[in-house]
């Protein structure tokens, strides 16, 4: 099955819970396990929060989610047209050191890496970014089976 499905957000916190229902009812209609869909949120709401505070500094501006199934694999693609930011040049942080020696940031990008089994970026042609996210295998593996490592 083959399906694709997009909508187009303003870019603020209060669209949060929009989009979020977007990509629950989307995967509800798809049949995707309801752990992947939680992965999928997780992921879409860190990065998407990261966009609306340090890409449009909560100024005017618009988010596309775009959710494609093919075969068994679920590609959600996020697109603004914010500073250019590249998510996965974040360094991953160190999860070792209490939180008071933590440096502040990156702990979104770090679980939404985690959520998903690919994570890339590319800056579009025309400004703005792309981030995408993909999960394989959608239909046959549990989040706790995932590699917790990330492409980038």
């Amino acid at each position: 099955m083959d399906a694709r499905f997009s909508r187009q957000y303003f870019a603020g916190l209060d669209d949060l819970t929009e989009i979020r229902q977007f990509l629950e009812s989307k995967a509800a209609e798809l049949r995707v396990n309801p752990s992947t869909t939680y992965d999928i949120a997780l992921a879409v709401t860190e990065l998407v929060t990261n966009t609306v505070i340090y890409g449009y500094q909560k100024k005017p501006g618009f988010i596309e989610v775009e959710m494609c199934l093919d075969n068994d694999s679920l590609t959600i693609h996020l697109r603004d047209h914010a500073t250019p930011f590249n998510p996965t040049l974040m360094p991953t942080p160190d999860l070792s050191l209490p939180l008071e020696k933590r440096e502040m940031g990156g702990l979104g990008i770090f679980l939404a890496r985690q959520a998903v089994d690919q994570l890339t970026y590319r800056e579009l042609p025309q400004g703005g970014n792309e981030v995408t996210l993909v999960i394989h295998q959608i239909s046959t593996r549990d989040h706790d089976e995932r590699n917790d490592e990330y492409r980038s």
